[in-house]
């Protein structure tokens, strides 16, 4: 899949010193240590049936401040995004809009690309989609099948997650709110024949009119947790403790998406797939989640065209808690803008207050679970030194540090 342009990232200026990054386990609720020089990092990307909206636009930008942070940090990242091109709310959208399901998500693919290029979001080492995914997605289902791990019912394919250690016991929900929030999100507890509700699709035989593919168990097309599972352990490798560092995305994907991918992985590899498994909060607005189902979307294209510029829209969306809902408004857009002209006004100074004790202080909420109001309160408090007469530094210095750890160009 092609990528979008990459990003220049300034280095980390000299005498900074980078605490290792603490995130919060959504599963544990405890912050836990990145620590190891180099980090890998799955995120979910988008189902491309749609526009990108600001819901969207907020989780990859707080991983982007996550992968920044490791960088600016002297790590190394290899960081791997997934496209999920070939799924139900696709082929429905589609059929109802007259239009091939491939010429729909590759629009939609375009369009994202275009948003995160103006929001200077740093590109996955690896954007790679299920549909060309495929031949190493069936190879994992094969082995994933070899387990004896899963049964079939009639044609399709599921993981008995009774049969994998600790799946049933540590569900991150009581198990009457697991089985909703699975029959909610894609999930189909109440199928005759599955030996346990939460049972995961593995393999799903072919529908007819729907897209397939000729497999060992069958024509048809995977399942969701599935494809992600493949997508991960081909690009990013296998740790000594977990398979990858970091595995992120919105917090509606912590179950059962994330939990199920995880079991999958620990079916087939015997390892916990994550160190940490980090989510961002959801972007309300009008009283409700934004999403696509509700239709109730802004999108990052459309603020575009208005004349909002990529960096008033990412000013907007970081300066918040990333893992707490967030509600969206006009007025988050029209104080970003005059933050932002008050950056540049003391940026544009001959000279200015000493940055390096504010972005020390920048780098070390950003270290601590990814505090990025502190982070931007630091920049707004060397703009106060300067306005308030201490002039003695070259205000490049801070300039360059905003673009590296917020990721904002000014």
């Amino acid at each position: 899949m092609k990528n979008w342009a990459s990003v220049y990232l300034p280095p980390a200026p000299e005498g900074i010193k980078h605490s290792p990054l603490k995130l919060k386990d959504s599963y544990s609720g405890e912050l836990r240590e990145l620590s190891e020089r180099s980090i890998s990092s799955y995120v979910c990307g988008i189902t491309p049936y749609d526009a990108t909206h600001l819901g969207h636009a907020a989780t990859y930008l707080t991983f982007d401040l996550v992968h920044r942070y490791v960088l600016a940090s002297g790590r190394s990242l290899n960081f791997t995004e997934n496209i999920t091109d070939i799924d139900d709310p696709l082929l429905e959208r589609a059929k109802r809009d007259n239009q091939d399901w491939q010429d729909l998500a590759l629009s939609q693919i375009n369009l994202f690309r275009d948003d995160m290029t103006s929001l200077r979001v740093i590109p996955p080492t690896s954007y790679i989609g299920v549909v060309e995914a495929m031949p190493i997605v069936m190879k994992k289902i094969e082995e994933l099948i070899a387990t004896g791990f899963c049964y079939e019912i009639d044609g399709d394919y599921y993981l008995n997650i009774s049969e994998v250690p600790g799946a049933i016991e540590n569900l991150p929900l009581e198990i009457n709110d697991a089985l909703n929030v699975f029959a909610e999100r894609g999930g189909d507890p109440s199928r005759a024949g599955k030996r346990h509700p939460l049972d995961t699709l593995i393999w799903m035989r072919n529908r007819p009119g729907e897209p397939f593919w000729q497999s060992s168990v069958g024509n048809g097309r995977p399942g969701w947790h599935i494809e992600c599972v493949a997508i991960a352990l081909s690009t990013l490798g296998s740790g000594a403790n977990s398979c990858i560092s970091i595995q992120g995305g919105g917090s509606d994907l912590r179950f059962p998406h994330h939990y199920m991918t995880s079991v999958q992985v620990q079916a087939l590899t015997g390892k916990p797939f994550a160190s940490i498994y980090s989510h961002a909060g959801m972007i309300e607005w009008q009283g409700e989640k934004m999403s696509k189902s509700r239709g109730n979307l802004v999108f990052v294209s459309k603020l575009l065209n208005e004349g909002w510029s990529g960096e008033e829209i990412r000013l907007a969306l970081i300066n918040r808690s990333y893992e707490s809902d967030f509600n969206w408004e006009s007025t988050h857009l029209l104080r970003a803008q005059e933050k932002l002209t008050r950056w540049r006004s003391n940026l544009s100074r001959e000279s200015a207050a000493l940055a390096t004790p504010f972005i020390q202080e920048l780098a070390d909420c950003l270290a601590n679970n990814l505090d990025t109001e502190g982070a931007i309160a630091a920049v707004d408090r060397w703009c106060m030194a300067t306005e308030n007469g201490s002039e003695d530094a070259s205000p490049g210095e801070m300039a360059r540090a905003i673009d590296t750890y917020l990721g904002i160009s000014l």
